[in-house]
């Protein structure tokens, strides 16, 4: 009971904080991460917590994935795919290989599974804290998709080699002829799985109408996807990512408007449970081992700002190289054919290589170390947590709270492309929608034809319709109609429930008219903000 008053106590907290971070403009994992260091430093002596750890990363990783990969285009993944794939794959072998040669170095009775170890748990970066400050500032469209995209890949090739490198350390037999069919089957497997249960999942709960039911299942089904993958062998994070993916794309046209309302709204809130719960929780396992480390807190902390070093220092040599060697090679392909294309921008490359917060994957893979069989713990588990935490904290102190400035600094401007492509999209539909009308009889077919009508003028370049105007006239006429509802509930004309439901209608419209206004609003900064618009390197 006192562990879960604690849990509610600092959720409370972390919610105040989150409030003020963002008032004052930093990202909220840093707050978070600052908490929980603050947790591991408190004198008290009965302040501990264990987690299994199977059970880490499905509850930590798994929905936080879902979400993530939920959100991505396979379309821009596609685009954008060879800078996407060189942080994946190379600059996760760069920071793994980086990280266990430093940690062996320091270390040299670490063994070397367990020092590739800890490199796969810190290698991954975190999008949260990236997109938290980034979407704030408006950057390159193609620079925050390659951002996503990494973070939502990268985990899978860090945890293949986390699996290996721990089953090695506790004694498992790992050669080359036994890894590379195991490691064929978990990726080609895990895909092959997950698209089939996003296929299946919509088809098995298209019936369900309640929404409390619905999004329940969604949750349920996320975790017996990670369970069935662990279960046969197959990457539980690759599954999760293609399961997300498909479901993407098959749930959305037959999902009903009030469920998709209702389960991004859950989603979103459970995401930021997951983030506050493992910061909580590293520093509840933290704080005994500090306690108990026998004056080696200072080796610690040391261990801890090497391994950050040389976690930020891999990335920016990898990105930095990546960057060189693609310039080189479109001026020998313009030398060669004539390709006239620009040299990916130095500003978009220092950003990329700025962008290594790590999250919630680094803290629940350290959470997820072993202890092992008959009580026997990881090999230095203790020290490889308080390394892993140490990067999480430091990243996003140190880079989250300094890429704001940095992208100001750099100059580099929002390129507005999907918002280019929401107005020709609304022009489209809206047009769909009045020739629909057109062919109906009946009167009340003309008086939405009008509204139909306005909505293409507003998204015709051409038109004189300002639609900022009429955005902000939609709002003042919502604001004027809740100011009637809330008069006539109190003069007893209409009861509760009768207010409830002409609430929520216009919660509805308030939510459009100012999801519009805002998209407008940023549309028009964009075509007047100074500065070139370059993206990252491709």
């Amino acid at each position: 009971m006192a562990l879960f008053e604690l849990v509610i106590a600092l959720l409370i907290g972390a919610a105040v904080l989150t409030t003020l971070a963002r008032r004052v403009g930093a990202p909220y994992p840093v707050i978070l991460a600052v908490a929980g260091a603050a947790l591991a430093l408190l004198p008290s002596d009965k302040i501990s917590a264990h987690l299994d750890p199977e059970l880490a990363l499905a509850l930590f990783v798994a929905p936080v994935l879902l979400d993530a990969a939920y959100d991505t285009s396979p379309r821009e993944l596609r685009a954008n795919w060879a800078p996407v794939f060189s942080l994946v794959l190379f600059c996760v072998v760069v920071t793994v290989a980086a990280v266990a040669l430093v940690a062996h170095w320091l270390v040299p009775d670490l063994p070397w599974a367990a020092a590739i170890a800890l490199g796969a748990i810190v290698a991954p970066p975190d999008a949260t804290a990236a997109t938290s400050v980034l979407r704030a500032i408006a950057p390159p469209h193609r620079l925050m998709v390659i951002l996503e995209g990494e973070s939502l890949l990268n985990d899978a090739s860090a945890l293949l080699i986390y699996r290996f490198a721990v089953g090695a350390a506790l004694g498992a037999s790992v050669t080359p002829w036994s890894a590379i069919p195991a490691l064929l089957f978990s990726a080609g497997g895990g895909v092959a799985l997950g698209v089939a249960l996003g296929w299946a999942f919509p088809r098995l709960t298209k019936r369900i109408d309640d929404v409390a039911v619905h999004v329940a299942m969604q949750f349920a089904g996320t975790f017996a996807v990670w369970i069935i993958a662990e279960r046969i062998g197959a990457s539980a994070v690759l599954t999760v990512v293609a399961y997300a993916l498909t479901l993407a794309q098959t749930t959305q046209t037959g999902q009903d408007a009030s469920n998709r309302r209702a389960s991004f709204a859950v989603w979103d809130v459970a995401v930021y449970v997951l983030n506050a719960l493992a910061c909580i929780l590293v520093g509840l396992q933290l704080h005994p081992i500090l306690r108990s480390a026998d004056g080696q807190e200072w080796f610690y902390l040391g261990f801890a700002g090497a391994v950050l070093a040389t976690v930020v220092l891999a990335r920016i040599a990898w990105v930095m190289i990546y960057h060189r060697g693609l310039t080189l090679h479109r001026r020998l392909a313009a030398a060669r054919n004539g390709d006239e294309r620009d040299p990916p921008s130095i500003q978009a490359a220092l950003v990329v290589s700025w962008c290594g917060m790590r999250g919630i994957v680094t803290l629940a893979t350290a959470l997820a170390l072993p202890y092992g069989e008959g009580g026997q713990a990881f090999p230095h588990r203790d020290l490889l947590v308080t390394a892993a935490f140490g990067v999480v904290l430091g990243t996003l102190v140190l880079q989250g709270l300094t890429l704001g400035p940095i992208l100001r600094w750099l100059d580099l401007a929002d390129d507005a492309e999907p918002e280019r492509e929401a107005k020709i999209a609304r022009r489209e539909i809206a047009r769909a929608a009045f020739a629909m009308l057109d062919r109906r009889t009946e009167e009340e077919a003309g008086l939405l034809k009008e509204e139909y009508a306005i909505r293409m003028r507003e998204e015709d370049a051409d038109t004189s319709v300002d639609a900022a105007v009429i955005g902000g006239l939609r709002t003042d006429a919502i604001r004027a109609e809740r100011k009637a509802l809330d008069r006539l509930r109190r003069n007893r004309t209409i009861g509760d429930d009768t207010y409830r439901v002409l609430e929520e209608e216009l919660d509805f419209a308030e939510v459009h008219a100012t999801t519009r206004k805002q998209a407008l609003a940023e549309l028009a900064a964009a075509d007047e903000a100074p500065g070139h618009r370059e993206g990252p390197p491709s």
